[in-house]
């Protein structure tokens, strides 16, 4: 009879972050799924602003990266915070938590940056980049969500 079967013990729901078939230690809970409820959400958007700011800046980069070799630099830059991101909310667990919302605070700042820097000084950004004019040729969805990332990644400490 094992110790799980016996009378009096109780059963610890395995933590998704732990090696398969590990059971949590007692009064432990498992870990916060970043990527359920509105974390899917977030998953789906950053996912498809991965493949589009990456798909978007490989492709000005092949054909004419002379032309504005700093817009295209930071649209990729962008594709690289935005895979991270995705991958983070995908993969759960506190390290993860705290990495995305680094990312988050750190995407928050490039479009700030950028955003203003391309209202004060638009011959410095000759083709519009994914966070030119604070995301206005996304909807502004590139301003909107690593704050919306922000406030769940921190309702999921608390979770």
């Amino acid at each position: 009879m094992s110790d799980t079967d016996r009378p009096g013990t109780a059963q610890v729901p395995a933590d998704p972050a732990a090696p398969a078939g590990r059971p949590l230690p007692a009064g432990a809970k498992p870990a916060f799924e970043l990527g359920t409820g509105p974390g899917r959400v977030l998953v789906w958007f950053y996912g498809v602003f991965t493949v589009a700011a990456a798909s978007r800046s490989i492709v000005q980069m092949i054909i004419d990266f002379d032309r504005a070799p700093l817009a295209y630099a930071l649209s990729a830059l962008a594709a690289v915070v935005y895979g991270f991101i995705t991958y983070s909310l995908v993969r759960g667990g506190e390290k993860a938590r705290r990495a995305a919302l680094v990312c988050c605070a750190a995407e928050l700042v490039g479009v700030l940056v950028v955003g203003a820097w391309t209202l004060a000084e638009p011959s410095a950004f000759p083709d519009a980049t994914v966070w030119s004019d604070f995301g206005m040729g996304y909807l502004f969805i590139p301003v909107i969500l690593p704050v919306t990332g922000m406030i769940w990644l921190r309702r999921a400490r608390t979770a």
